[in-house]
C-alpha cells in the first residue's frame, strides 16, 4: 500500500459514506415500507458509513496534523473546512422552518428559535434538535438529525494535539492501544447498562465520542504505521472479513464493538491506499461533506411539500437531485472560498482543469 499525496480513494470513500447515509434517511424520514432484508442493508450501510467516515478522519486529520507547522496552523485548517458549511446548514435550517412552520411569523421568532441556533451552532444539537411548528407530523422531527456526528469530530479535532503530545513522551503504540481499551470498556460499560435498565439515555452517551474513539484511533494507527501494514495488507484484508462475518453472525454486542473498528477500519484504509486508483473523485469539488451535511433537512422540507406523497422512485431521484445540487453550492459558494490555496481539495479540484 502506498499513500501517495493525492493518489489515494479517500474522496471516493467519503461520497459513498455519505451517498449511503443518505439513502437510509431517504428511506426512514419518509418511512417508506421495503422488504426487510433491503432495509437491514441500507441500516448496514449507514451505520458502516459513519463509522467508516470517523476511520478516514484519524487518517487525515493525523495526515493534516503532521503537515501542519504549529497547532495555530492544524486548528485554523479545521475551522475553515468545517465551520462555514456547518453555520450555513444551521441557519439554513431556521430559514426552511420559518417557510414551513404552522406558525404566524411573529410566534416562530422566538426563544426557542434562538435556542436552536445558538444550541446548533455550538455543536450542542441535542438540546434543541427541533423548531417550532416545523415537522412535528414527521416520522423524525428533528431538523437536522445528521449533525450529531460533527460534534464528535470537532472533538476530535480539539483532542487530537493532546493526543499527540502523549505519543511523545509515552509512546505511540502504547497510547494508541491503552485510549482503545478504555474507548471499548467505555462503550461496553454503557450498552451493559442500557441491557439491564433500558433507558435509552445510556446507548445516547455511548455514541459519543469516548464510545467512538475506537475508530479514529484505528484510523490514526494506519497512518502512524502506515509502512509495517502495507507490508500485510492483504492478509491484514481477509483476516478484517473473517471478524466481521463472525461479528454479524454472532450478533454479540461486546464482540461487536472490540473487534468492528478494527476490521472495518481496515478495510476502509485499504480501499484507499491499497487498491488501484479510481479517479479524482473531487474534480468538480468535494461534494461529500455538504451532501453529508444538507442531506437531512433538504429531506426533511420535501417530506413537507408533498413529494413523498406519489411514487417512491420519483421522490428518490427528486431528492437526490436536490442534495446534489445543494450540496455543489456550498462547495462553490461557501466551502471552498474559505480554503487556502495549499488545500487539497482545492488541488484536486485544480488538477482537472
Amino acid at each position: 500500500m502506498t499513500s501517495g499525496a493525492h493518489q489515494n480513494n479517500f474522496d471516493v470513500l467519503r461520497l459513498l459514506f455519505a451517498g449511503a447515509v443518505f439513502l437510509w434517511h431517504a428511506h426512514v424520514l419518509p418511512a417508506f415500507s421495503l422488504p426487510a432484508s433491503i432495509s437491514a442493508l441500507l441500516s448496514l450501510g449507514a451505520d458502516w458509513g459513519v463509522k467508516g467516515f470517523f476511520v478516514v478522519s484519524g487518517y487525515l486529520i493525523m495526515q493534516s496534523y503532521d503537515n501542519s507547522r504549529s497547532v495555530r496552523e492544524y486548528a485554523g485548517k479545521r475551522l475553515r473546512r468545517i465551520y462555514p458549511a456547518y453555520v450555513t446548514v444551521v441557519v439554513l435550517g431556521a430559514a426552511i422552518g420559518a417557510a414551513l412552520t404552522r406558525f404566524p411569523l411573529s410566534e416562530y421568532l422566538s426563544g426557542a428559535l434562538l435556542q436552536y441556533l445558538v444550541a446548533n451552532l455550538l455543536f450542542l444539537n441535542f438540546l434543541a434538535p427541533t423548531l417550532p411548528g416545523v415537522f412535528e407530523g414527521h416520522v423524525v422531527p428533528e431538523v437536522n438529525g445528521a449533525l450529531w456526528t460533527l460534534k464528535i469530530e470537532v472533538m476530535f479535532y480539539a483532542l487530537l494535539p493532546a493526543l499527540v503530545w502523549t505519543f511523545a513522551r509515552l509512546g505511540k503504540g502504547r497510547m494508541l492501544t491503552l485510549l482503545y481499551i478504555l474507548s471499548l470498556l467505555y462503550s461496553v460499560s454503557l450498552c451493559t447498562l442500557y441491557e439491564t435498565t433500558g433507558r435509552g439515555i445510556w446507548l445516547q452517551l455511548q455514541r459519543q465520542l469516548p464510545g467512538q474513539l475506537t475508530y479514529f484511533i484505528v484510523g490514526i494507527a494506519h497512518y502512524a504505521y502506515r509502512d509495517i501494514l502495507a507490508r500485510h495488507g492483504r492478509t491484514i484484508v481477509v483476516a478484517a472479513v473473517v471478524v466481521l462475518a463472525v461479528v454479524r453472525a454472532l450478533d454479540c454486542v461486546a464482540l461487536a464493538i472490540a473487534a468492528e473498528p478494527l476490521a472495518l477500519g481496515a478495510l476502509v484504509v485499504f480501499a484507499a491506499i491499497g487498491v488501484r486508483f479510481l479517479g479524482n473523485a473531487a474534480r468538480f469539488g468535494d461534494f461529500s461533506y455538504g451532501l453529508y451535511i444538507f442531506h437531512f433537512p433538504v429531506l426533511q422540507a420535501l417530506i413537507a411539500l408533498g413529494v413523498f406523497g406519489g411514487s417512491p422512485t420519483v421522490a428518490l431521484l427528486a431528492s437526490a437531485f436536490a442534495v446534489i445540487l445543494v450540496a455543489a453550492l456550498s462547495w462553490h459558494l461557501v466551502e471552498r472560498p474559505f480554503l487556502s490555496a495549499r488545500s487539497h481539495y482545492r488541488i484536486a479540484e485544480s488538477s482537472h482543469s
